[in-house]
């Protein structure tokens, strides 16, 4: 932000968890700052936890939600309160074993987890209302509640068996992926399954075990102003699917039509949707690169630096702004310069990050000289080296005259694809170049060392 600074990036070792460690070093700052000169300030220009902690308290959030509407649709439909209370229980108790078996895996409270066990929410409570439905469906023909329990659910034992089997079969898939794909969905499957799994324990133990003790033909028949009120409501809809499901039978070819009118239109959805590996994220921020001709020094360079950074900085939705000029592992030459755009929180900007993006672009186009290469900043990547542009390849050849004929020429053609934007190549080969050629016996005779 205008001022001279030393810049240090912080990373965690591969397998730290990335909130304790932001923690630990926040918890370092004022230790270490009293340790520094008092011209010396210390600001944290970007934490990449921020975004992390607010995704994974919104999926919290989530969770604790799809708990509560779970609940009350379960009572929407049954109408009664012990019936609501048994498959109710089923959910905090799935959740509690999935959460003893990822203690036991070593896995984190992540997005992914959160994302799995918020999915498993309306898988767990499934099993738990059949067993309950077929265990009613006795008391109310006259069975005593333990013997209609132990029937019910002898009855209806291998049905939730291999609907949790093949519910479980689906998530296979996921835990033999390899590369990048594999590691990030491996404790989503795995996390899933578990919940899964163990609400088929709870729906075959504890369920039929609260149904002998909480149902019965009093509590069953009785009801509320609720139930009363929407008994015919319920008896409407249950007519109307009768009435539906007796066309759908008495006209089977035309059933079949459609279902095959479905599946091929599900396949020309597949097709023609666009496709990607990872959606495009806004986290807040902005990666840029800024490239001169390739005759610029190193205070050419700068200055230009300065003059795009003031222009960036007058937007109102950039919040501050890094940027370095020089030679290092991710600027490969004096005629570029990195830059880092940290963007305001989203409640107080009013665009997303590829409006700032292009409106920024439009206004460095104004300043002579420079080319500006913006992207989003992205959590998940899978690039393996540092890119001015979204997508990357490397163009190679057995010699350097083969590079300088063909990157031109490819250029020109890419350039000329309306797909494609900010074409770009670090291949540097028109900056100012000196040749020096040295009399070595001059050289000698005149005191002049080589070195």
């Amino acid at each position: 932000n205008k001022e001279q600074a030393i810049v240090m990036n912080v990373q965690r070792q591969p397998g730290a968890n990335i909130i304790s460690t932001a923690d630990s070093i926040r918890q370092m700052l004022p230790q270490l700052t009293e340790s520094l000169p008092k011209s010396v300030k210390v600001t944290v220009l970007s934490d990449r936890t921020t975004n992390i902690r607010a995704s994974v308290n919104d999926t919290q959030f989530e969770l604790m939600m799809a708990i509560a509407l779970v609940v009350m649709i379960i009572y929407l439909f049954l109408r009664n309160i012990p019936a609501t209370i048994i498959p109710g229980f089923a959910v905090p108790l799935s959740l509690i074993g999935t959460f003893a078996v990822m203690v036991f895996l070593d896995f984190s409270i992540n997005n992914l987890t959160l994302m799995a066990l918020t999915i498993a929410t309306g898988f767990v409570v499934d099993d738990a209302i059949v067993v309950i439905e077929n265990i009613s469906r006795y008391i109310e023909k006259g069975e005593k509640p333990l013997a209609a329990a132990l029937k019910g659910a002898g009855e209806i034992g291998f049905t939730i068996i291999s609907l949790t089997f093949s519910l479980i079969a689906v998530l296979i898939p996921l835990l033999f992926m390899g590369d990048i794909v594999g590691r990030l969905f491996r404790e989503f499957a795995i996390t899933l399954a578990v919940a899964i799994l163990i609400s088929a324990v709870v729906s075959l133990t504890l369920t039929p075990m609260m149904c002998a003790r909480m149902l019965s033909q009093e509590s069953l028949r009785k009801q509320n102003r609720f139930s009363r009120a929407s008994e015919k409501m319920f008896d409407r809809i249950i007519a109307a699917y009768g009435r539906g499901l007796a066309k759908v039978l008495n006209h089977p070819w035309l059933t079949l039509s459609v279902a095959l009118s479905t599946l091929l239109l599900s396949v020309l959805l597949w097709v023609f949707i666009p496709k990607g590996f990872f959606p495009v994220q806004d986290n807040g921020i902005i990666q840029g690169t800024l490239q001169a001709p390739q005759s610029s020094s190193f205070a050419n360079m700068a200055q230009r630096q300065r003059q795009v950074a003031d222009v960036i900085l007058q937007d109102p939705a950039v919040q501050s702004l890094t940027s370095f000029v020089g030679v290092d592992g991710t600027n490969p030459s004096l005629n570029s310069a990195r830059l880092q755009i940290n963007l305001k929180p989203l409640d107080e900007r009013d665009d997303r990050v590829q409006k700032v993006i292009a409106r920024l672009q439009t206004a460095v186009d104004k300043v002579p000289g420079v080319d500006l290469f913006l992207q989003p900043t992205q959590d998940l990547t899978i690039d393996t080296q540092v890119s001015r542009t979204q997508y990357q390849f490397t163009l190679q050849a057995t010699s350097l005259d083969a590079l300088s004929t063909w990157v031109p020429e490819l250029m020109e053609k890419l350039q000329q694809l309306p797909q494609l934007s900010d074409v770009s190549s670090d291949w540097q080969d028109k900056g100012l170049v000196a040749y020096v050629n040295v009399d070595r016996d001059s050289a000698s005779r005149l005191g002049i060392s080589m070195a």
